[in-house]
């Protein structure tokens, strides 16, 4: 089964203008930008017959050709991440039978978490869209809550059923639990890792659909589907001792910085 990683990254982000471009040190104190090591994180992917990034900005373009990636360039219209990476698959072409969406803003994204998001799909033939889940432990959702104590939009969690099929996806934290959990220990809360693999008729019906309430309240594109009533397959997905967190803000930047360098990353 051919698999297309499609990296949707575009410069005009409401909370954060000109994100893909920031630069990011690692334990060297070398800076390479989001965008490089998002696109880095893909190229460890075992599996993997195309890695493409999709802009609607010449200054992302130029940088990702830069650093020796192929660029699909996309319309400033699309509204979210998924919309960009149907648009692309449109102009590539190709019989591709999964389409992954890493989202250039999730540069700490271990290669094992997308092998087995495709695994997770492959091995449900009837799903048609998957994503990948972390249990949180006490650290991640200790600062979960902190961001949202802060006013800040930070990561999204998930709650799924027996099936592993998604009930709902939240910019707060879900389910809720008055529990206080040191930094190690384990928690009911699962965060949900910004990546999708989609078949292709899934990710080709998408951006024909207008958006849904809650897609609009809550900002996030995924639930478009389980709004449609199309079921998206939750894959849990173990950290193994890796640090997980997204670029949403600002205030993130220390953060991922401080991991880099824990875990080692140049």
């Amino acid at each position: 089964m051919s698999v297309l990683v499609v990296i949707p990254a575009r410069y005009a982000s409401t909370r954060y203008p000109g994100k893909p471009l920031v630069d990011l040190r690692g334990a060297t104190g070398a800076a390479r930008s989001l965008i490089r090591r998002s696109w880095d994180a893909a190229m460890e992917v075992s599996g993997v017959d195309r890695v493409v990034i999709a802009t609607d900005d010449d200054r992302i373009a130029d940088a990702a050709r830069g650093f020796g990636a192929e660029v699909v360039m996309t319309a400033t219209t699309c509204r979210n991440g998924t919309e960009r990476c149907a648009e692309a698959l449109g102009k590539l072409g190709g019989d591709h039978d999964i389409i992954v969406n890493l989202q250039g803003d999730a540069p700490l994204t271990p290669a094992w978490f997308i092998e087995e998001l495709v695994a997770g799909l492959r091995a449900h033939p009837d799903a048609l869209v998957a994503t990948p889940v972390l249990r949180a432990d006490g650290r991640t959702l200790n600062g979960l809550l902190a961001d949202r104590r802060a006013g800040r939009v930070g990561g999204t969690t998930a709650v799924f059923g027996t099936d592993h099929n998604a009930l709902y996806f939240s910019k707060e934290v879900i389910p809720f639990t008055g529990q206080i959990y040191s930094d190690g220990d384990q928690t009911p809360v699962f965060h949900h890792v910004g990546v999708y693999a989609y078949r292709p008729q899934a990710l080709t019906a998408y951006p024909h659909w207008a958006e849904g309430t809650l897609e609009t309240l809550e900002g996030l594109e995924q639930l478009r589907f389980l709004e449609r009533g199309i079921p998206m397959l939750c894959v849990e997905v173990a950290a193994q001792g890796r640090q997980f967190w997204e670029l949403n803000n600002p205030e993130d930047v220390p953060r991922i910085e401080a991991m880099l360098c824990d875990m080692g990353f140049a």
